[in-house]
């Protein structure tokens, strides 16, 4: 069988930012007999993400990514169905995921890296399982559940930056539903505050790129700030932290505005902002969803019937075809997306 496949065709240059052209198609042909235990795979839907950026590099900077390698097939979030399998957990049409799906229209995947879905759980809309129905979903919940303390009755008010993005417009929702009495986003375009607001139900929106951030911070908060969701990073968080009130939770989820850089990760933070986390006792922990894998069954349990019951309301942008696979990663990571960013390989 012939497939198309997506491989890296060169690490970003001294600037940093990834280009369409690090990313190459190119045809392969995929043997025509299985082996014990592997299936063939078509592919549905192929997720871009921030982390992937990290993956470009030679070292990663987090030991639970590895790097892509140069000419090899680029991996992350996708979405298929099984159209034949000699592998006992897996029959024909069976719907399957994996965090490390290749970037190829179809694929023979070991069925132990795979995982049955339930198209019911997404009423149908399969890409949801990249997104608010997986492993975005429930880095929004988790990280709010584990690191936000929020309480429901305690009139809190909750910042997320990065606002527009897959994460971010699910935890502004998850915060609303949680108990904030009040939930503000920060992002890049006035489309982008538009959605979160009138779509989603945020308080405000802060276009960062027209507003001034810090002056509408204090209009849109003015009890302060007692959660920060954050997604980017920079000036943005610093800014964002700046105005926390005291014991206040900052969940480290994302540092996007740093991912093009040579820094570690988390990056290090400005004297002021360290002074600011020291005096007013604010926690800032790193957060990993992979180290709560045995809370993911019930998390996305909750997130099915928030979505089905429409309590969550799901952004996304699609692109068609996997030869869109590159320039869709640099639009996600220039924040040319509301929502999710998706690639539908196949119908």
């Amino acid at each position: 069988m012939q497939v198309q496949k997506v491989v890296l065709n060169s690490r970003p240059g001294n600037d940093g930012a990834p280009v369409p052209e690090n990313f190459r198609l190119e045809e392969t042909t995929l043997a025509p007999e299985l082996k014990d235990g592997e299936v063939l795979v078509r592919t549905l839907y192929l997720s871009v993400d921030p982390y992937m950026r990290c993956r470009m590099n030679e070292d990663t900077g987090a030991e639970y990514l590895t790097p892509w390698q140069l000419s090899e097939c680029v991996d992350g979030g996708g979405v298929g169905v099984v159209e034949s399998s000699c592998c006992t957990t897996y029959a024909e049409g069976d719907v399957v995921t994996s965090f490390n799906w290749p970037w190829q229209t179809h694929a023979v995947m070991a069925g132990s890296g795979l995982q049955k879905v339930d198209s019911q759980l997404v009423d149908g809309h399969l890409s949801y399982f990249l997104g608010a129905v997986g492993i975005t979903g429930l880095t929004a919940l988790l990280g709010i559940r584990e690191k936000g303390h929020v309480i429901k009755g305690a009139n809190q008010t909750m910042v997320i930056s990065g606002a527009a993005g897959a994460c971010g417009s699910i935890a502004g929702q998850i915060g609303l539903l949680d108990g904030c009495v009040r939930v503000v986003g920060i992002c890049g375009s006035d489309d982008k505050c538009k959605a979160l607001v009138e779509d989603l139900g945020f308080s405000a929106a802060i276009n960062y790129r027209q507003e001034d951030v810090a002056g509408r911070l204090k209009e849109s908060c003015p009890g302060g700030i007692d959660v920060y969701f954050d997604n980017v990073g920079g000036a943005i968080s610093d800014t964002v932290i700046a105005q926390m009130n005291n014991g206040g939770h900052v969940i480290l989820c994302g540092q996007i505005s740093q991912y093009n850089k040579d820094v570690p990760y988390p990056p290090p933070l400005s004297e002021e902002t360290q002074e600011n986390l020291r005096s007013k006792n604010l926690t800032r922990e790193r957060f990993t969803v992979l180290n709560y894998m045995s809370k993911f069954d019930a998390a996305l349990l909750e997130l099915s019937q928030w979505v089905k019951s429409a309590q969550i309301k799901v952004l996304e942008t699609v692109v068609n075809g996997i030869e869109n696979m590159g320039v869709a990663f640099c639009s996600m990571m220039k924040g040319g997306n509301i929502g999710k960013q998706i690639i539908k390989i196949s119908a």
